[in-house]
């Protein structure tokens, strides 16, 4: 029998009786017997099953990210379309400027601008830029008050001592005004002649002569009321008496231990008081103030009660009350005869530098370090005017003579930022006059008449 002959197999179906369901349980018995198990370690050992480290991407996090993102991005759009913008540029780069962004970009037009401010206030909120306005307004509030006057109670001896102020500079002030009233009545042509006459006597102005004051720097100089007396101060601490026009040494006044100041004479020291009163006064910057006489080179007595250095002392017109300008941002004024301070006057937000009495004896004006200078009424306490217009400190203050007029001196800037020249005296004239350049004094000798 050939191949051919042979019958083709035929495939025989499988006829399952009962239930798929209990076969498939017991499908799955085997399997958790341990049979799939050990299938599934075969195909590890195999290599045709890879297990990985127990890193996870985990993708839906990722897509609530993406989500959440997305839908922030709508809500910010949708907050910024209900943003109302001002229409004004000014309006709307000083919104910007309060908001510390830059009020312009390059190619930036208003449209784009005012765009840039609502995505701005769409992400900080509306309420940024009326806190950043709260905040601006809190500043301004806190720079005018700093710059408020404050007044505190004096004690009783104060009140008693103003009232003598102003028996005291009430005839005087009548009697300069009468002067005045006089000077007014003389022909302009006579009041030039003299004035021309004046510069030509200044022009002729000259080195008289040349000395050698301190081993440091002199800080301060004045001459006596009678003139013939030159008093200096150094930063050595020593003080030194020199006659003039000899500019021979007197005394060396021997009793600061630190840079002095200034250092005044009376009003009427080597005019009517003696040599063994208190003639002169000293400020240091330890904060020690020294009262000397003319007959002896260690001091008379100190006034003591400053905690920080003083820059200068003045002498009241009438001689009974000293002022004393101290850096913890204060003035005094002290009672010679009752030996006590009756007046702590604030009101400078810096040092004060230098003071000044008016010649009537009613003003006092103060020169401090805020580039501020005042003008105080030494009759009520008040401030009667506030001097504003320097950049730098002020560093000198004094009234004319006449009594009609008041210059701050300190620092202005000139053409070159990095350089600044201090500022001369425009209405102090004195007697005599000198100048100091590091230990030298220079004397003048042309005296200008009052």
């Amino acid at each position: 029998m050939s191949d051919e002959d042979e019958a083709p197999l035929v495939k025989k179906t499988r006829i399952f009786y009962g239930s798929l369901e209990e076969k498939e349980r017991e499908r799955l018995g085997r399997e958790a017997s341990g049979s799939g198990k050990d299938s599934v370690k075969a195909g590890i050992e195999a290599g045709n099953i890879n297990i990985s480290s127990g890193e996870s991407l985990e993708l839906e996090e990722r897509v609530s990210e993406r989500q959440s993102e997305v839908l922030a991005e709508f809500e910010r759009r949708k907050r910024a379309r209900q943003i109302t913008v001002s229409t004004d540029a000014a309006e709307v780069k000083a919104c910007l400027r309060a908001l510390s962004e830059p009020i312009t970009l390059f190619g930036e037009g208003p449209a784009e601008r005012r765009e840039r401010l609502r995505n701005i206030l769409s992400v900080v909120g509306p309420d940024a830029l009326k806190k950043s306005k709260k905040d601006d307004d809190k500043s301004k509030r806190s720079q005018e008050e700093c710059q408020q006057t404050w007044y505190h109670e004096g004690p009783s001896t104060l009140k008693e001592a103003r009232l003598w102020l102003a028996k005291y500079s009430l005839p005087r002030a009548m009697k300069r005004l009468e002067i005045t009233k006089a000077n007014r009545e003389i022909p302009e042509s006579t009041r030039t002649v003299r004035t021309q006459e004046l510069h030509k006597t200044l022009r002729n102005l000259n080195n008289f002569c040349s000395q050698i004051g301190d081993d440091r720097p002199i800080s301060f100089c004045q001459f006596s009321p009678n003139s013939k007396m030159l008093v200096t101060a150094s930063w050595s601490g020593l003080c030194k008496l020199w006659n003039v026009p000899d500019c021979t040494l007197v005394r060396t006044l021997r009793g600061h231990n630190t840079h002095v100041g200034a250092i005044c004479f009376h009003p009427q020291a080597t005019v009517t008081l003696e040599d063994s009163d208190v003639n002169m006064a000293s400020c240091a910057a330890d904060g020690s103030v020294k009262l000397w006489s003319l007959d002896s080179d260690e001091p008379v007595a100190d006034i003591e009660g400053h905690s920080m250095r003083v820059a200068r002392v003045a002498w009241h017109p009438s001689g009974r009350f000293l002022g004393t300008t101290c850096y913890d941002n204060s003035w005094r004024l002290w009672d010679l005869e009752a030996q006590e301070e009756i007046l702590h006057q604030e009101g400078h937000s810096k040092g004060v530098h230098d003071l000044h009495f008016h010649p009537d004896g009613s003003l006092a004006g103060t020169g401090g370090l805020d580039s501020f200078g005042r003008v105080w009424d030494l009759r009520t306490g008040r401030c009667v005017m506030f001097l504003e217009g320097h950049l730098k400190e002020i560093y000198s203050i004094a009234f004319s003579p006449n009594g009609q007029g008041v210059d701050p001196s300190g620092l202005v800037p000139t053409k070159d930022p990095g350089r600044s020249r201090r500022q001369t005296h425009c209405h102090l004239v004195m007697r005599g006059h000198t100048t100091t350049h590091r230990n030298r004094m220079f004397f003048l000798g042309v005296q200008v008449p009052l």
